[in-house]
């Protein structure tokens, strides 16, 4: 009977692990995103409306436009773990943001996650380093994996990029 006392805890500190950098520097802040989706709210389903509490993304997109976004904040590491899994759409013009303390190597992915999403990861001066396409209910290997260090992820409607000509080198103004 005392015997699997240890193991649960063992099992606990495995599953808090697998939300946090590990030492290869390889995150699964979802397992939608990883991937994917953020979402404390412990809803299963989203509407198009979002939680309340959304704060205000501005990009600076190559054409000249200024891009507004709405977007959830994923900076604890419970959103992180979450990130838009579960849900079945998400609203015009919203996204979630990932903060994270500071510069590191990130990598997604899209377990249990049922939207197509496009992801762009920022660095610490607002810079839109990588913008890749990722592919619904997609946990294999090798992930979706920024090309240099990064603070932010910002996951949208896949497509959204594009449409609104937001281009990497591009510069994202993130909510304070």
């Amino acid at each position: 009977m005392k015997r699997w006392k240890p193991a649960v805890v063992v099992l606990a500190f495995v599953l808090i692990g697998c939300g946090s950098t590990r030492a290869d520097g390889d995150t699964h802040p979802k397992s939608t995103s990883q991937a994917a989706g953020s979402g404390a709210s412990g809803q299963t389903e989203e509407s198009t409306a979002g939680p309340p509490d959304l704060r205000t993304v501005v990009i600076d997109a190559s054409g000249g436009e200024k891009v507004e976004l709405r977007v959830e904040i994923a900076d604890g590491i419970y959103e992180q773990m979450r990130g838009l899994m579960y849900r079945k759409k998400l609203g015009e013009h919203r996204g979630m943001l990932f903060v994270y303390q500071d510069e590191r190597e990130l990598s997604f992915w899209m377990r249990n996650t049922y939207i197509p999403l496009s992801i762009a990861y920022i660095d610490s001066e607002g810079r839109i380093t990588d913008i890749l396409d990722m592919k619904p209910l997609d946990d294999r290997r090798p992930h979706y994996v920024s090309s240099e260090p990064v603070q932010y992820a910002l996951e949208v409607n896949k497509g959204f990029f594009d449409e609104h000509g937001v281009k990497v080198g591009d510069h994202a103004g993130l909510p304070d």
